[in-house]
């Protein structure tokens, strides 16, 4: 007797051979010239966009708290991870090792700040908890915009007012000048790379929600009191999702960091935590699968109507509404399903009754 396969489990395969139909077809378009230079230029900040959205619905949708912090975290992870690179890029001049170095010190160092700030937040619930983190991110912001860091034989110098209180020997050199944030970082970010990043995360994704401590996760957001009364840590249970949010967003930031020459702090601002909470609230709270596609759509959307530029913001805005409408409406989801179901039985023929009796025996 055949054993049945779990509608989670099946999901998810679903979604890697999804994923590695989309990376084997743009591959091939970009190896015989069929994708323009512009949209090739999209490929990375997709793959960054659609870490960050999985990796806040594991705080929103699996959790069920809203966090506005995502900005903050791949601040952290970006600047962290860009700092090392420029310091041991002349040492460490093969990227197939540095590069997963910074990927490593990125994640960890937003895990770190992540769990820290967790701590005293996560007491916090709705609105309360959205407004804090909102905050921590822009404090991080502003932070990195007004540090000046630089070195030279005598080691690094760190100064919080200007360059010049730097006292920097003459052959030391800047690595964060201030609001002008970092330059010459090394470019290893490519498409290849950040595609099978986002394939290890929407994996950890997936095994994280499957598990037991998934499982624990989601009890807490369906009913907090009742899974406190059975014996479960709701704060080490939390504090588990929020820290795994913060190490895909550092890692996501360290994707940012090495995909473009300059980085600064004013690009990590409040509107970065908004969009990637609109893919999550679009592609379907709690889908992973849904995160990646609103993330995909909405950032190749406005670069495919430029060429009516007039109308682009127009446009845009009525598929973000067409989109919500869809996702939203229980009558239109159940309608996509049967006929989903309907085109499954087509393509997927039902075997005899005798012919299964026979499988069973």
């Amino acid at each position: 007797m055949k054993k049945k396969i779990n509608p989670m489990t099946r999901k998810s395969f679903v979604t890697y051979g999804l994923l590695l139909i989309v990376f084997t077809a743009v591959e091939i378009m970009v190896n015989t010239g069929s994708i323009s230079s512009m949209l090739q230029g999209l490929l990375v900040p997709i793959c960054i966009y659609s870490i960050l959205a999985i990796s806040l619905n594991l705080t929103v949708g699996i959790l069920g708290e809203l966090s506005l912090g995502q900005a903050g975290f791949m601040c952290i992870g970006a600047y962290s991870s860009a700092i090392f690179s420029n310091l041991v890029k002349d040492t460490i001049t093969q990227p197939l090792i540095r590069f997963p170095l910074a990927i490593l010190i990125g994640g960890i160092c937003a895990a770190v700040f992540g769990i820290l700030i967790g701590i005293p937040v996560l007491r916090l619930r709705g609105d309360y908890l959205a407004i804090v983190t909102l905050a921590f991110g822009e404090i991080i912001k502003n932070v990195f915009a007004a540090l000046y860091i630089g070195y030279d034989s005598a080691g690094l110098h760190i100064s919080l007012k200007s360059q010049g209180d730097l006292g920097l020997a003459p052959d030391g050199k800047m690595i964060i000048n201030g609001a002008l944030g970092i330059s010459g970082t090394p470019n290893d970010s490519t498409f290849e790379i950040a595609a099978a990043i986002l394939f290890i995360a929407v994996i950890i994704c997936y095994n994280f929600v499957n598990s037991r401590t998934g499982r624990a996760v989601m009890s807490i957001r369906d009913n907090r009191i009742a899974a406190e009364s059975v014996g479960l840590n709701i704060t080490k249970y939390k504090l588990i999702t929020f820290g795994l949010t913060a190490f895909l967003a550092g890692v996501a930031g360290v994707l940012y960091s090495h995909n473009y020459y300059s980085l600064q702090a004013s690009k990590f601002d409040y509107n970065l935590s908004i969009l990637v909470l609109v893919f999550v609230v679009l592609g379907g709270i709690g889908s992973i699968r849904g995160s990646i596609i609103a993330a995909i759509v909405l950032t190749l959307l406005p670069e495919m109507l430029r060429s009516i530029s007039n109308y682009r913001m127009l446009m845009y805005a009525i598929v973000l509404i067409v989109m919500m409408i869809c996702t939203s409406n229980a009558t239109i989801r159940s309608f996509f399903v049967r006929n989903f179901e309907k085109l499954k039985g087509l393509i997927i023929k039902k075997k005899p009754a005798g012919e299964t009796a026979k499988e069973g025996e």
